[in-house]
Protein backbone atom coordinates (compact mmCIF):
# COMPACT_ATOMS: atom_id res chain seq x y z
CA UNK A 1 0.00 0.00 0.00
CA UNK A 2 1.42 3.40 -0.93
CA UNK A 3 1.76 6.10 1.69
CA UNK A 4 -0.30 9.24 1.16
CA UNK A 5 1.68 12.41 0.54
CA UNK A 6 1.99 14.31 3.83
CA UNK A 7 0.25 17.68 4.00
CA UNK A 8 3.50 19.73 4.31
CA UNK A 9 4.82 18.15 1.09
CA UNK A 10 1.57 18.93 -0.72
CA UNK A 11 1.71 22.46 0.69
CA UNK A 12 5.26 22.96 -0.62
CA UNK A 13 4.16 21.69 -4.04
CA UNK A 14 1.16 24.04 -4.06
CA UNK A 15 3.27 27.05 -3.04
CA UNK A 16 5.73 26.24 -5.83
CA UNK A 17 2.87 26.01 -8.33
CA UNK A 18 1.43 29.35 -7.15
CA UNK A 19 4.83 31.05 -7.38
CA UNK A 20 4.99 29.92 -11.00
CA UNK A 21 1.53 31.37 -11.60
CA UNK A 22 2.57 34.63 -9.96
CA UNK A 23 5.64 34.86 -12.21
CA UNK A 24 3.45 34.22 -15.27
CA UNK A 25 1.05 36.99 -14.22
CA UNK A 26 3.90 39.35 -13.37
CA UNK A 27 5.33 39.06 -16.86
CA UNK A 28 2.02 40.30 -18.30
CA UNK A 29 1.13 43.10 -15.86
CA UNK A 30 1.35 46.80 -16.66
CA UNK A 31 4.34 48.45 -14.94
CA UNK A 32 2.47 49.99 -11.96
CA UNK A 33 0.82 46.67 -11.06
CA UNK A 34 4.07 44.76 -11.60
CA UNK A 35 5.81 47.19 -9.23
CA UNK A 36 3.08 46.59 -6.62
CA UNK A 37 3.51 42.83 -6.86
CA UNK A 38 7.31 43.02 -6.69
CA UNK A 39 7.20 45.35 -3.67
CA UNK A 40 4.94 42.89 -1.85
CA UNK A 41 7.16 39.95 -2.75
CA UNK A 42 10.21 41.80 -1.47
CA UNK A 43 8.64 43.05 1.77
CA UNK A 44 11.03 41.75 4.44
CA UNK A 45 8.29 41.17 7.04
CA UNK A 46 5.32 39.89 5.05
CA UNK A 47 6.73 39.14 1.60
CA UNK A 48 7.63 35.95 -0.21
CA UNK A 49 11.37 36.59 0.01
CA UNK A 50 11.21 37.00 3.80
CA UNK A 51 9.06 33.87 4.06
CA UNK A 52 11.50 31.84 1.99
CA UNK A 53 14.39 33.10 4.08
CA UNK A 54 12.55 32.09 7.25
CA UNK A 55 11.85 28.65 5.78
CA UNK A 56 15.52 28.13 4.85
CA UNK A 57 16.55 29.28 8.35
CA UNK A 58 14.20 26.75 9.95
CA UNK A 59 15.57 24.12 7.55
CA UNK A 60 19.07 25.04 8.68
CA UNK A 61 18.14 24.45 12.34
CA UNK A 62 16.69 21.06 11.36
CA UNK A 63 19.81 20.17 9.36
CA UNK A 64 22.10 21.17 12.25
CA UNK A 65 20.19 18.90 14.63
CA UNK A 66 20.29 16.03 12.14
CA UNK A 67 23.99 16.59 11.41
CA UNK A 68 24.77 16.48 15.14
CA UNK A 69 22.95 13.13 15.33
CA UNK A 70 24.85 11.82 12.30
CA UNK A 71 21.74 11.53 10.11
CA UNK A 72 22.91 14.24 7.68
CA UNK A 73 26.39 15.22 6.55
CA UNK A 74 27.53 18.51 8.13
CA UNK A 75 27.90 19.96 4.63
CA UNK A 76 24.09 20.04 4.32
CA UNK A 77 23.81 22.14 7.47
CA UNK A 78 26.61 24.44 6.35
CA UNK A 79 25.09 24.89 2.89
CA UNK A 80 21.67 25.75 4.36
CA UNK A 81 23.30 28.18 6.78
CA UNK A 82 25.17 29.85 3.94
CA UNK A 83 21.98 30.04 1.87
CA UNK A 84 20.09 31.57 4.79
CA UNK A 85 22.79 34.19 5.33
CA UNK A 86 22.97 35.05 1.63
CA UNK A 87 19.17 35.31 1.33
CA UNK A 88 19.18 37.62 4.33
CA UNK A 89 21.85 39.80 2.70
CA UNK A 90 19.93 39.89 -0.59
CA UNK A 91 16.76 40.86 1.27
CA UNK A 92 18.63 43.71 2.98
CA UNK A 93 19.99 44.91 -0.38
CA UNK A 94 16.53 44.84 -1.95
CA UNK A 95 14.77 46.35 1.05
CA UNK A 96 16.12 49.80 0.23
CA UNK A 97 14.28 49.65 -3.12
CA UNK A 98 10.94 48.38 -1.85
CA UNK A 99 9.61 51.86 -1.06
CA UNK A 100 10.49 53.06 -4.57
CA UNK A 101 8.57 50.13 -6.03
CA UNK A 102 5.60 50.96 -3.77
CA UNK A 103 5.59 54.56 -5.01
CA UNK A 104 5.74 53.44 -8.65
CA UNK A 105 2.88 51.03 -7.97
CA UNK A 106 0.78 53.74 -6.33
CA UNK A 107 0.99 56.21 -9.22
CA UNK A 108 -2.36 56.84 -10.88
CA UNK A 109 -2.56 55.58 -14.45
CA UNK A 110 -5.26 58.06 -15.50
CA UNK A 111 -2.96 60.49 -17.33
CA UNK A 112 -0.32 59.72 -19.90
CA UNK A 113 2.93 60.20 -18.00
CA UNK A 114 6.02 61.73 -19.53
CA UNK A 115 8.19 58.99 -20.95
CA UNK A 116 10.97 58.20 -18.49
CA UNK A 117 14.56 58.79 -19.50
CA UNK A 118 16.37 55.54 -20.13
CA UNK A 119 19.01 54.85 -17.52
CA UNK A 120 22.29 53.09 -18.21
CA UNK A 121 22.28 49.68 -16.60
CA UNK A 122 26.04 49.51 -16.22
CA UNK A 123 27.72 51.82 -13.75
CA UNK A 124 31.37 52.37 -14.49
CA UNK A 125 33.84 53.28 -11.84
CA UNK A 126 36.72 55.63 -12.40
CA UNK A 127 40.08 54.17 -11.60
Amino acid sequence: MSHPTPYPVRLADEITRQLGQLADHLSQLPPPQAAQVISRVLDPDTGVLGGINHLVTVGCVFAKDQAERGALPPEVWLALGRASNELHDVALDLDEHTETLRRVGARPVTTAPKAPEPAPLVVRRRR
